[in-house]
């Protein structure tokens, strides 16, 4: 199995990559791209949030799927090669509902890689190293997702918009001819759960995948609260510039993604629910701290701290959803641990955005930190 796992790990790792290098290398531009197509506020935060939508739909269905038919690489692939045809879709699409329905597809497309790559990983990880290989996709996800806005930055500098469509899709079918070629189909073992029969219903009876549930959930909310409203906080409080905005949230970025792999073999030695509650507090009081910060310098040490959070918290949790998959199926059980982030990151900005016209910046720091508190006390009583 370790064997399989070093033939699999680097095609399923550079496929991820790809995946998220491509949606953060977008991020930055779509807000002036759906602007100039003459897109109101109301409307950005659909076209935001129709991605996060329909990769939630599609995210736990294709992974029962998946395990139903005892076969992944076919719907990675699939989601791969729709991924560098829909990037196309951003430079064609010349109306507001265009560029709504191309996120909507550019979502369901993401809906076939991540949980199918998370369910590749789980299926190979041998068992006590659950944490380790977790570990390393969630830097893969993270780094990704890290490099993305620089690069994206980068290239309509000195190019243009378009130019960072291209790249994404071009990036993504690199993933899949690699996915094509390369990547062996696994078997499921007999004994992993499978059956049709074992319904989403009878999978969230279990307390630890509500608890969770629980976690991925309120986790993506704070960090997606965190990449929406800092950089207001940053430039209208501290009085910093773009290019310092634009450090903090690599360097918080890049560290996460770097401290996956420490966290992973951390999680594997020590027990994971305590790494669990210890990250989530570490991440509640770096949200909560951001108002008090008055520098450049302060902002970005307490970032870093942060990164730590989430550095305990994510690997520990990826390893104990593995080891619920291997009851219930591990396509269904990424899928639902993957919709809870999408679900997250959707609604995430939507909250914070009231409690910003509401309450002020601050607000959305202090209500951040409080769901993340919530969210820790509900995986501790449901995972008791």
């Amino acid at each position: 199995m370790p064997m399989m796992m070093r033939r699999v790990f680097p095609i399923l790792s550079i496929s991820v990559f790809s995946s998220m290098l491509g949606v953060g290398i977008i991020a930055p531009l779509l807000p002036i791209y759906a602007e100039s197509l003459g897109a109101t506020g109301i409307w950005i935060g659909v076209i935001f949030a129709g991605f996060s939508i329909s990769r939630t739909i599609f995210m736990p269905l294709i992974g029962r799927i998946s395990d139903r038919r005892g076969k992944r690489k076919i719907f990675l692939c699939i989601g791969l090669f729709a991924y560098s045809l829909i990037s196309l879709g951003y430079v064609w699409a010349t109306q507001v509902s265009e560029l709504t329905l191309v996120r909507l597809l550019h979502g369901s497309a993401a809906g076939m890689v991540i949980p199918i790559a998370q369910a590749y990983v789980g299926d190979l990880s041998p068992e006590g190293e659950e944490g380790t290989w977790m570990g390393y996709f969630n830097a893969a996800f993270f780094a990704g997702f890290g490099f993305g806005p620089l690069m994206g930055g980068m290239l309509t500098d000195h190019f243009d918009m378009n130019t960072a469509f291209y790249t994404m899709g071009a990036l993504n079918l690199l993933a899949f001819s690699l996915a094509l070629l390369w990547l062996p189909e696994v078997r499921l073992k007999k004994e992993v759960a499978t059956d049709p029969q074992t319904s989403f219903t009878q999978m969230m009876e279990s307390g630890v995948i509500k608890g969770l549930v629980s976690f991925r959930l309120v986790y993506a909310m704070g960090r997606a609260a965190f990449s929406c409203f800092l950089p207001i906080f940053a430039a209208s409080y501290l009085g910093l510039a773009a290019a310092q905005i634009g450090a903090v949230l690599a360097a918080d970025m890049l560290l996460l993604a770097l401290l996956q792999i420490v966290g992973g073999g951390i999680a594997d030695r020590f027990n994971k629910k305590r790494l669990i509650v210890i990250g989530n507090l570490i991440n509640l009081s770096f949200i909560a701290l951001i108002p008090l910060m008055q520098s450049f310098w302060q902002l970005l040490a307490l970032c870093l701290v942060g990164s730590l959070g989430g550095a305990l918290s994510m690997p520990a949790a990826s390893a104990l959803m593995v080891g619920e998959g291997r009851k219930y199926g591990m396509g269904s059980a990424m899928g639902i641990f993957t919709m809870a982030m999408s679900l997250g990151m959707a609604v995430g900005p939507i909250i914070s955005g009231q409690v910003y016209d509401s309450w002020g910046i601050n607000s959305v720091f202090f209500v951040g930190a409080c769901l993340i508190l919530l969210g820790t006390t509900v995986f501790v009583w449901l995972t008791r």
